[in-house]
């Protein structure tokens, strides 16, 4: 039997920490942030699609996406937002879904799905346990202003754009503190791994 874990967690809380944690530990990782990339490159059908309604303006002089371009029109407008979130998840998910099978068919005892927005996106029936990542409030503030050089209101605007993470923890298997050290976290990780037998 294959355990389905999701993984989610809030902006700039420790996520991609812990998925290379999973990775280091040879478990498969399906990233749907990696998956939202590439049905977005030029020649993909949700590529055309987001052209076709966002027009010629958001793209670069190579023919991508202008992800700041695009991203700045989208977190300013919920309904823009909500616009390519139409076009886009659902291609997320078939590619998703496919490659987990294909995992679950080669008996692997244990696979990730990686999505950060896996409780706002109704996806949870795609797993059986969901760890979620958490860091405090003001950490997680000063972590995304940190990591993409936003200002305040621009951050704000990226974390009210998700469920908060007191929110997604109340809906987790389990919850990862990962205000304190790597090892730390770490440890938390292969505890819960070992608890469902999958370690």
């Amino acid at each position: 039997m294959t355990l389905v874990i999701g993984l989610t967690g809030g902006i700039a809380s420790g996520k991609s920490t812990v998925a290379k944690m999973f990775e280091q530990l040879n478990i498969p990782i399906i990233d749907a942030d990696k998956i939202a990339r590439e049905v977005v490159l030029p020649g993909e059908e949700t590529y055309d699609k987001i052209v076709e309604t966002f027009g010629d303006d958001i793209l670069q002089e190579d023919g991508t996406l202008n992800r700041k371009k695009l991203g700045a029109i989208i977190f300013a407008n919920d309904d823009k937002r909500q616009q390519l979130n139409a076009l886009i998840h659902p291609a997320i998910r078939q590619r998703m879904l496919k490659k987990r099978d294909q995992y679950i068919a080669a008996n692997e005892r244990c696979i990730v799905l990686d999505i950060p927005l896996l409780f706002e996106s109704n996806l949870t029936h795609f797993v059986e346990k969901v760890i979620v990542v958490y860091v405090d409030e003001a950490t997680q503030l000063k972590r995304l202003i940190n990591r993409d050089h936003l200002s305040e209101t621009e951050a704000k605007q990226r974390m009210d754009a998700q469920l908060s993470l007191e929110e997604k923890a109340k809906q987790a298997h389990v919850v990862i503190d990962n205000n304190g050290t790597i090892e730390q976290t770490k440890q938390q990780l292969l505890n819960s791994l070992q608890k469902w037998g999958v370690y």
